[in-house]
């Protein structure tokens, strides 16, 4: 039985696209695996605070070392952790906002990108110093862009902060296996939505 963890990022709910792919993934992906539970993060209607400076001071600090205050401010950061640990499966939906992630999302990665939790830095190799602690999980990204032209070799290609800043958080954190779609245009039809609907079903193996 897998445990999987729908992270939807949009700050629209009715409307959101990410939501609609997110949705069709949920439903397919019970209909070929009832028996594995599905976890929700909200991160887009319910925003993760920012860090701080108590907390940046108490994440690279030894656990027995760090104040309350510290214990306090990485509340939030260890429960997400603890439901990426948990989890055998990531979705997450995301849109893009000004070629690049909602801030509420990049709220959300510098929670749980954190040395000695979900990532190990060397020092002693600067041209590559990162080992990631997540292993043996599958990450899936549903990503919708509001304009054409954002794939390899196109015209907007340079404009992407999206993809390839997402795959790189996750492939530092040791999460390697990766599998994305993109639903583009800022026409989207209820052609283009079973588009991105079949393209999303036929992840599911």
């Amino acid at each position: 039985m897998n445990k999987v963890l729908v992270i939807n990022a949009s700050a629209r709910k009715e409307r959101s696209l990410s939501r609609y792919m997110t949705n069709v993934f949920v439903e397919t992906w019970q209909t070929k695996y009832p028996d594995d539970v599905i976890v929700h993060r909200e991160i887009g209607q319910e925003p993760i605070p920012h860090v701080t400076e108590t907390w940046i001071a108490g994440a690279f600090k030894p656990a027995e070392l760090r104040t309350a205050e510290h214990i306090e401010a990485l509340t939030i950061s260890d429960q997400l952790i603890a439901e990426l640990k948990a989890a055998n499966i990531i979705v997450l939906g995301a849109p893009m906002y000004n070629w690049s992630v909602p801030s509420a999302l990049k709220a959300y990665i510098d929670q749980v990108l954190r040395v000695n939790e979900t990532v190990l830095i060397s020092k002693d190799n600067p041209k590559n110093p990162y080992t990631g602690l997540l292993k043996e999980k599958k990450v899936y990204l549903l990503m919708v862009r509001g304009n054409n032209g954002y794939g390899f070799g196109e015209y907007y290609e340079h404009m992407d902060f999206q993809s390839g800043y997402l795959r790189t958080v996750f492939t530092i954190m040791g999460l390697e296996d990766i599998e994305a779609v993109t639903m583009d245009g800022v026409d989207m039809g209820p052609k283009l939505l079973d588009v991105a609907a079949e393209k999303v079903k036929r992840l599911i193996v």
